[in-house]
């Protein structure tokens, strides 16, 4: 059997089903950015991406038609304004399709081992092959121009050292050890991803013109900002030196390039891989206690956030429900 002709499974709906929606958002992002954009190496990224994100929703639809499924609305022309003014300075635009790229790298290989028929499989192997080469591309790009945000640097030690004493996790009630290789890593990776987080939401808030919309973003702005007075609590106490912020670059713009419901489920999508993979993986991998403590708290606040955009979704009429079982309740 070729594998191309079984049944779709509920794990294989469910990925196909988000991926296109990952797609149509990506594309009216990339679509602006491509309009926008004057750095011809930026736009030569812009362009990759934006004919990827087309390939990714043909390729979508085959499937769906071919097993007489109706595919998701998605986001449309309608969803993009190109001939909108230039809001975004183009390396922030650049670390825009960076966090992009870190977003599919967290969702499609978690889908690949999950889908047994090939057509499917094809579909997400080749998505993350796409995805490591524009990935390397991009961070290649942002270090020729400097603008690469990069995390503390450690000293290695030539000897293994074993831990021997409770106290190594301690770090709420004085006498804590120094923040580990990893720790540092997580901590700047997550100090790294809230202050773009944060200025996305600066940014959208200004182009929204839905009230709920606009406070909802605001309000995400300060919850980041708190993120970011924790965390960096840390490194200053250390006397860890770390990246300055990136050139997150505004313009004002007369009209906003993106509908409201654009830019709500790019921050759910975002928010969402913020909560539940990066700050997982800071929990899991973080030993001290003090640290944790703080991760556990930025968890459960920023998780909440994230649930309070759903359900603006769902009062807006925005959100898509996802293909369902029948109901075989008697």
């Amino acid at each position: 059997m070729s594998g191309t002709n079984v049944d779709l499974t509920s794990t294989e709906v469910s990925n196909i089903w988000s991926s296109y929606l990952k797609s149509s958002m990506e594309l009216r992002f990339f679509q602006y950015f491509y309009a926008t954009t004057e750095d011809s190496d930026v736009k030569n990224i812009v362009e990759k991406l934006m004919g990827f994100s087309q390939q990714s929703l043909e390729d979508l639809k085959r499937i769906f038609t071919k097993e007489n499924m109706t595919f998701p609305l998605g986001f449309t022309e309608k969803d993009v304004r190109l001939d909108a003014d230039k809001v975004f300075s183009d390396i922030f635009t650049l670390y825009i399709c960076h966090d992009i790229t870190m977003l599919s790298l967290s969702t499609y290989p978690s889908a690949l081992p999950d889908c047994p028929r090939k057509d499917v499989r094809n579909y997400f192997q080749n998505a993350i092959e796409f995805t490591l080469q524009i990935q390397n591309e991009i961070i290649d790009l942002m270090l020729s121009k400097g603008v690469f945000l990069k995390s503390p640097q450690v000293a290695m030690d030539h000897t293994v050292d074993l831990v021997d004493e409770m106290k190594y996790l301690n770090g709420l009630f004085g006498g804590s050890r120094p923040v580990n290789a990893a720790e540092i890593a997580n901590l700047s990776r997550v100090i790294h991803r809230a202050r773009f987080s944060k200025m996305v939401l600066v940014t959208f808030s200004k182009l929204s013109s839905h009230k709920d919309v606009k406070q909802h973003f605001s309000k995400g702005r300060d919850a980041l900002e708190k993120v970011l007075d924790s965390l960096e609590e840390v490194f200053e106490k250390e006397n860890i030196p770390y990246s300055a912020s990136g050139d997150f670059n505004i313009f004002d713009a007369r009209h906003s390039p993106f509908s409201d419901k654009l830019m709500l489920f790019f921050v759910n999508t975002c928010i969402g891989m913020f909560c539940f993979t990066m700050i997982n993986q800071a929990l899991t991998s973080s030993l001290r206690t003090d640290i944790v403590t703080k991760f556990t708290m930025i968890s459960t606040q920023m998780k909440k956030y994230y649930g309070k955009g759903l359900l603006l979704t769902i009062t807006e009429k925005w959100l898509e429900q996802p293909p369902q079982a029948f109901d075989r309740k008697v």
